[in-house]
């Protein structure tokens, strides 16, 4: 799948970027050549079942960028095409459905803080992609990547042989899309996994940032403590290049007004190729202990090869959370009832109760796997000021900073934690606090295993350069092989 001159398959941003100056490539043949894939392998053949809705936008807004293409100073995502997951609001014409039926019709007037920022930078938003419904937080119940209103994502790497929750999630789609190569680059959201989880399930690179590096206005919340939209990739470059143009202070997102003095609007200077010399990077070995065996190879194999880029590995224990929080429960149901109270007039539903007893109308199409979380947090109180709620954040809070993340990595004086895919997800979540995930191989099955690399608030930069250096020098990720089906 290719134009006459250039090769679509893996190409990264400066590949696109290169074949654009050297006049070999257009966006509008960039867009249908990525629009061709999806309808070849997304859509028939394999059915990835990864892009819910193509922007019908796309081809214009691409001749518009290479009638002005060069007319002034434009950055690296000028007339890239990307994917966003489908819980973040533009204003081409598509809904934002969160995978609910209930949301169908949810057409917004403007864009997403971050849809704002991707098209400032040039870039073309190629449509949206499937996910867990309400971002995993409907049932657990059912498999990841699965949603009421466009059905099952399946993992490129096994569509024939995985589990349907192999695929990771809940920004399944966009894991599964990026992977397969229907885009350049995409946009996934993350509470607790939720793009690290995909990413190492997929063999791409996944960002999760700090709560309140990216804005999430306009996205269909799951927990303001811990929600986040970040960039999902084949490269750590890629990665990095979109982490740039999303940041930014929104006004409408109070948790990005502190961001101001530790956000970059360009990473690209920290793509260091020995940013692990030198580094310490502590490794709590019972993360590893309860994997299969071929897993636990894979993750032995990387950790020595980041001692043998200059690392040093420090053994250690976090400290664990036995306590069960409810904060998610408590924030979603906050969070979703004032989302849903702003909703076109088109959306029957104004409310998580509304949702909820919609769903129960068609019960085999609209929560075939039921709405146990949508349920449990309709039973709580959205009194922001409740104190069950007050007292089961500040114990989130401290057991994963002063009691977790800050005290094992002040004591061992440590650059980053290192946990495989997104064994390691929840503490940095709960913190607020980033991860990158990088390919680090695959099982005899073929399923990709990632390596991640956590650290404390506004680290993105310092992470880059780990996770750089160690897939510069590794080269795990092998591209799916979507052709043979």
């Amino acid at each position: 799948m290719e134009t006459s001159t250039f090769k679509l398959i893996e190409a990264t941003i400066e590949d696109v970027q290169q074949a654009f100056r050297d006049q070999k490539l257009t966006s509008v043949e960039l867009v249908q050549t990525y629009l061709d894939r999806i309808e070849a392998f997304d859509q028939n053949g394999p059915n990835i079942n990864s892009v819910r809705a193509i922007n019908p936008d796309a081809l214009t807004i691409a001749a518009e960028l290479d009638k002005n293409r060069g007319q002034e100073e434009q950055g690296p995502l000028y007339g890239i095409p990307v994917l966003l997951k489908d819980n973040i609001e533009t204003k081409d014409p598509m809904p934002t459905t969160a995978g609910a039926i209930a949301l169908e019709h949810n057409f917004a007037k403007d864009d997403a803080f971050v849809a704002k920022q991707l098209r400032n930078a040039g870039a073309i938003i190629l449509g949206k992609v499937n996910l867990s419904e309400w971002a995993y937080f409907m049932s657990q119940d059912g498999p990841s990547g699965y949603s009421s209103l466009a059905g099952q994502v399946k993992n490129p790497y096994g569509v024939d042989i995985f589990k349907p929750e192999d695929v990771g999630g809940s920004s399944s789609g966009t894991g599964a899309a990026i992977a397969s190569n229907f885009a350049v680059v995409g946009v996934g959201t993350e509470t607790s996994g939720s793009i690290l989880s995909p990413s190492s399930a997929n063999s791409i690179v996944g960002i999760k940032p700090t709560v309140g590096l990216i804005s999430r206005s306009r996205i269909i919340p799951i927990a303001e403590s811990q929600d986040t939209a970040g960039p999902m990739a084949r490269t750590v470059t890629d990665a990095a290049i979109l982490l740039g143009a999303m940041t930014g202070v929104d006004e409408q997102d109070p948790a990005t007004l502190g961001s101001a003095a530790c956000s970059l609007t360009d990473y690209t200077p920290h793509l260091k190729i020995d940013g692990l010399k030198g580094a310490r990077i502590g490794v709590d070995l019972s993360f590893l202990n309860n994997e299969a065996p071929e897993e636990r190879a894979i993750m032995d194999a990387a950790i020595e090869q980041i001692k043998a880029l200059g690392a040093t590995v420090v053994e250690l224990t976090i400290p664990q959370q036995e306590f069960e929080s409810d904060v998610l429960w408590y924030e979603f149901k906050r969070g979703v009832n004032e989302y849903l109270a702003s909703t076109p007039d088109k959306v029957p539903v104004k409310s998580l109760a509304e949702v909820i007893a919609f769903n129960k109308q068609d019960p085999e199409r609209r929560m075939k796997f039921g709405q146990a979380e949508l349920e449990k947090a309709q039973g709580l109180s959205d009194d922001p000021n409740d104190t069950t709620y007050l007292e089961h954040r500040e114990i989130d809070w401290r057991s994963s900073t002063s009691e977790g993340i800050d005290l094992v990595m002040e004591e061992h004086q440590l650059d980053a934690l290192v946990f495989q895919n997104n064994r390691g997800a929840a503490k940095p979540a709960r913190a607020g606090y980033p991860s990158i995930t990088v390919p680090a191989g695959y099982t005899s099955s073929g399923h990709p295993v990632g390596v991640t690399f956590s650290a404390q608030a506004f680290s993105e930069a310092r992470l880059i350069e780990l996770a750089y250096s160690y897939e510069q020098v590794t080269q795990k990720r092998i591209k799916p092989d979507l052709e043979s089906h």
